[in-house]
């Protein structure tokens, strides 16, 4: 299933421990309805030293995915949380705010 936020756009989380907290996305996993925020739903994996591999022990922050239905895109223009639309100008789809109807540029192409 494709999702309508991109990796660059800006967003805001809805549910979860990080409520409130804002971040760009990283990551976008469409089969799996994920998305990777920067800063947003860390865990800590303790790993091992390995000294064959270069690898030091300790305690590691890792961003996990977060489901695509917990995060709104903050539109740039209103600086709202939004619900993304498509529309079709002339040969062009592009993605446009519900709030303002302003047009979303898009960094990413994911």
């Amino acid at each position: 299933m494709p999702t309508k936020i991109r990796r660059g756009d800006e967003v805001v989380v809805l549910a979860g421990k990080d409520r409130g907290k804002r971040g760009k996305v990283q990551e976008v996993h469409p089969r799996t309805s994920a998305v990777v925020v920067t800063g947003v739903n860390t865990a800590k994996r303790h790993t091992k030293a390995n000294p064959n591999k270069n690898v030091k022990g300790g305690i590691i922050e890792q961003l996990v995915p977060l489901s695509v239905g917990k995060v709104m895109l903050l539109c740039p223009h209103c600086n709202k949380p939004a619900r993304v639309g498509n529309r079709i100008d002339g040969d062009t789809k592009e993605r446009f705010c519900k709030v303002c109807g302003q047009a979303l540029a898009s960094e990413g192409k994911d």
